[in-house]
C-alpha cells in the first residue's frame, strides 16, 4: 500500500498508540481521519500532529454507538470518495479481583468496546475497504494470546478479537481486503497498565478472599514482571503504518522482540502447561507447584 491520497480512519486517537498512529500515518502521507468519543479531547493530539508539521482530522465516532459508527464511516466515505485503510484502537483496560469478585455488568461492558466496538467499526467500514482493496488493523495485546491473572474480562476481549479477526481473515482476502492483528507488549505512555496505590489499595479491599494471591500478582506487576516489556507508543505507531504498507502483511505483528518471545511461550504450549507454570509464578507460587 503507498500512502499518497489513501484515507485511513483510526479510532481512539486521543492518546497512547492511537494519538501516535494518528500521527504517524499522517507523516506518512495517510489522509488521516483521526477519531475519539470526545473530540473535545484532541488538544494533545492537534499539539503533538503540529509539532510534527501535519494535519490530521478529527472526528467524533463512539465505537459503542452503532449509529455514531455509521455516521462517521459514511461521513468520509463522503467527504475522501475512499477509505484506504481503518486501524482498530479504542479500547479500555480492565482490571478487577478475579470473577467471582467481579460483575457480569463489568465483564460485558469491556466486551462492548474492546470486542463489539471492533465489530462494528470493521463492518462499517468492509464496503469501502473492499471497494479500495484496503487493510483492516486492529491492535491486539499479548494478553489476547496469552491469558493474564486478574484481568479476565480484558483478556477474554482480546482473545476474541483474535479469533474473530484470524477466522475474517482469509473471507476478508478472497475479496482484497488484508487483515492484520498488530501486537504490542506494554506500552508505558498510555493509560493501560497504570496502578496507583489508591487502585491498589481499593481493588484488594475488594478482592475478598484472594486479597494474598491479589497482592502477590501486584507485587510482580510493580516489580520485575514487565521487566524488557515496555516500548513507547510511537514505536507500536511505527509497526501499524508499516503493517498498512506491506504489499503482504502477516495476519499477526508483533510489534518487538519480548512480544514476539512471551507468544512464543503459548504458541509452542500444546497442551497449556508451560503458560499455567509461568502464571503461577505471576501470583506467588513456585513453578513447581500444582495447585
Amino acid at each position: 500500500m503507498t500512502a499518497a491520497h489513501e484515507v485511513v480512519l483510526i479510532t481512539g486517537t486521543s492518546s497512547g498508540i492511537g494519538l501516535a498512529t494518528a500521527v504517524a500515518a499522517a507523516r506518512a502521507g495517510f489522509a488521516t481521519v483521526a477519531t475519539m468519543r470526545e473530540p473535545g479531547r484532541a488538544g494533545a493530539l492537534r499539539a503533538a500532529a503540529g509539532r510534527a508539521g501535519v494535519t490530521v482530522d478529527v472526528r467524533r465516532l463512539d465505537v459503542t454507538d452503532p449509529a455514531s459508527v455509521a455516521a462517521c464511516v459514511e461521513g468520509v466515505g463522503r467527504s475522501y470518495g475512499r477509505l484506504d485503510a481503518v486501524v482498530n484502537n479504542a479500547g479500555v483496560s480492565n482490571f478487577d479481583p478475579t470473577l467471582e469478585m467481579s460483575t457480569t455488568a463489568a465483564l460485558r461492558a469491556n466486551l462492548e468496546v474492546n470486542f463489539f466496538g471492533v465489530v462494528e467499526v470493521s463492518r462499517a467500514a468492509m464496503p469501502l475497504l473492499r471497494a479500495a482493496r484496503g487493510r483492516l488493523v486492529t491492535i491486539g495485546s499479548v494478553h489476547g494470546i496469552v491469558g493474564q491473572p486478574f484481568n479476565e474480562a480484558y483478556c477474554a476481549a482480546k482473545f476474541a478479537v483474535e479469533g474473530f479477526m484470524e477466522s475474517l481473515a482469509p473471507v476478508a482476502g478472497a475479496h482484497g481486503v488484508r487483515v492484520s492483528v498488530v501486537v504490542p507488549g506494554f506500552v508505558p505512555d498510555t493509560s493501560f497498565g497504570v496502578f496507583p496505590d489508591i487502585d491498589r489499595r481499593t481493588l484488594q479491599a475488594a478482592s475478598g478472599p484472594y486479597a494474598s494471591t491479589f497482592a502477590d500478582y501486584l507485587d510482580w506487576v510493580g516489580g520485575q514482571g514487565w521487566e524488557g516489556a515496555g516500548q513507547p507508543a510511537r514505536e507500536v505507531a511505527d509497526v501499524v503504518v508499516a503493517t498498512l504498507r506491506a504489499e503482504r502483511p502477516a495476519l499477526r505483528v508483533t510489534t518487538g522482540d519480548w512480544a514476539a518471545a512471551y507468544l512464543e511461550q503459548k504458541l509452542t504450549d500444546r497442551d497449556g502447561s508451560a503458560v499455567q507454570r509461568l502464571a503461577r509464578t505471576w501470583i506467588g507460587q513456585p513453578e513447581s507447584a500444582e495447585s
